[in-house]
């Protein structure tokens, strides 16, 4: 079966026809178009096609725009264009709006943006201005004056403060914050039964101090969730200390017995020496002697009397020596 020349062009103009109406449901969103119209939003097809030229997804602004004017706002096509292309969540931003208008919390878009912008989740804080958030420090310990360390873990109670959300601190800080309260007022406390007795103490010296200036929140109660004892500080800091002077005064008089050890050691070198002397001394005696017999100084009868005092001397040290033994040797009955 042949075609004639009119059915092939009729063929052709067909399937251009397909391929530029493809074309055009590709790139120019016309459901999305559709669905605005039946939503009351006017917005023009050339529009939505400007957005795809500005490379814009174009449902990204159009579905957040149709919640935004059933929900009764005022928002306009460039606002949410621009807040896109700046790199933002624009439905997250038109929920935290719509959150706010039914709160009854005053927050622009302009806001709405920045703090979106600026890397914080809008949403989460307008819900957490309606429904605060709890925030749980872990232990957090200090020493009371009588050296007791006192253990508390606290509950925090925060508002998002809308108006400090960007540039303002985040909850580490105030955990941070708290804890150095908690340390403050558990060091200040003269007995560790004090702060026991009445952990409200804490809670009302930590909300007196204005943590939250500064930050992205507004605590509104610190209480107190648990409360320890735990070390005695004191105890082992005293304990320590005895254990170091012990040392200290263990080194001062190993110090001094090396002193007299090598004092003792000095003295014997001198008596040693002394004793080295007196023989240098008693060698020499003899010499004396025949020098003085030989010059006639000294008789031979002179020699025999010294001979008989030292002999005498020697007897008598005998005698001493003996003597002191046998007072010494245990007495027999």
């Amino acid at each position: 079966m042949t075609l004639d020349p009119g059915s092939i062009g009729l063929l052709i103009g067909l399937a251009v026809l397909l391929i530029l109406l493809a074309v055009l449901f590709t790139f120019v969103p016309v459901m999305l178009w559709i669905s605005a119209l039946a939503a009351g939003v006017r917005i023009g097809i050339f529009e939505l096609v400007g957005m795809r030229l500005r490379r814009v997804i174009p449902a990204r602004v159009v579905n957040p725009l149709i919640k935004a004017v059933k929900a009764g706002l005022d928002l306009s096509t460039s606002k949410l264009e621009g807040h896109y292309l700046a790199g933002g969540n624009v439905d997250r931003v038109v929920n935290a709006l719509i959150a706010a208008q039914r709160a009854n919390i005053d927050l622009s878009f302009e806001r709405a943006a920045a703090i979106d912008l600026a890397g914080r989740d809008v949403l989460e804080a307008v819900q957490m201005s309606v429904n605060p958030k709890v925030i749980e420090t872990p232990f957090i310990a200090g020493v009371a004056m009588d050296g007791i360390e006192v253990k508390a873990k606290a509950r925090i109670t925060v508002r998002a403060n809308i108006d400090r959300l960007v540039g303002g601190a985040g909850e580490d800080t105030v955990i941070a914050r708290v804890g150095e309260g908690i340390v403050s007022t558990i060091g200040s406390a003269n007995n560790h039964k004090k702060v026991l007795e009445n952990p409200d103490m804490i809670s009302q010296t930590v909300l007196s101090k204005g943590l939250d200036a500064g930050t992205a929140f507004e605590i509104l109660s610190i209480d107190i969730a648990d409360i320890d004892i735990g070390k005695n500080i004191g105890a082992e800091l005293q304990t320590d200390q005895a254990e170091a002077d012990k040392k200290i005064a263990q080194a001062k008089a190993e110090e001094r017995r090396a002193m007299a050890v090598a004092k003792e050691q000095e003295m014997k070198a001198k008596v040693e020496e002394m004793r080295a002397k007196v023989v240098e001394a008693e060698a020499e005696v003899p010499m004396a002697l025949s020098e003085a017999l030989r010059q006639g100084h000294m008789g031979v009868m002179d020699y025999m009397n010294y001979q008989n005092v030292m002999a005498d001397t020697d007897m008598r040290g005998s005698i001493s020596k003996a003597t002191d033994g046998d007072s010494n040797s245990p007495k027999r009955d």
